[in-house]
């Protein structure tokens, strides 16, 4: 009678059955730019403010043309809509869903409410997303090259993980 035998991976980088390590990937890349974006947003806010206090006019380096301006987007009233810059709520929900890529890139499986949970997320940033874009478009009249950043990793993200 021989033992029963288990199949284990020959290496560490060996693809584990059942894994999600593409996802996880994606998720970690995808999420990195998005908080990269959200991170300059917040300092871009920030610098406006102590331009504000100061009383100086700054322009950013990313108010190229009459159609695209952080300084206008950074400063209406969307860009603040539950009464702080809603780039701080990128800076958290980036990092937890690169956190979790990085851990799906190990091959670790995350049990369905983890799962569950980053579709809620997702959906919740794909609504944000889409009201942002429609007000910077329709309301504000400008567009924001950084928030076209997170704009077009959010897509992809919500796509995937639905």
């Amino acid at each position: 009678m021989t033992a029963p035998t288990t199949e284990e991976p020959t290496s560490d980088f060996d693809e584990v059955p059942g894994s999600d390590r593409g996802i996880g990937i994606f998720l970690a890349f995808t999420s990195s730019v998005a908080l990269a974006a959200s991170l300059i947003l917040t300092n871009d806010k920030i610098e406006l403010l102590k331009a504000e206090i100061t009383g100086e006019n700054l322009n950013l380096g990313c108010d190229l043309s009459a159609w695209v301006s952080c300084s206008q987007v950074v400063t209406s009233d969307q860009a603040s809509a539950f009464g702080f810059p809603n780039s701080l709520i990128g800076i958290v929900a980036f990092s937890v869903l690169l956190t979790l890529g990085v851990v799906l890139a190990t091959g670790i499986s995350l049990p369905r409410w983890m799962w569950l949970s980053m579709e809620a997320g997702a959906v919740l940033g794909i609504a944000g997303v889409t009201w942002l874009q429609y007000e910077s478009i329709y309301q504000v009249g400008y567009l924001c090259p950084w928030c076209m950043v997170v704009w077009s990793m959010m897509i992809p993200i919500f796509v995937v993980l639905t």
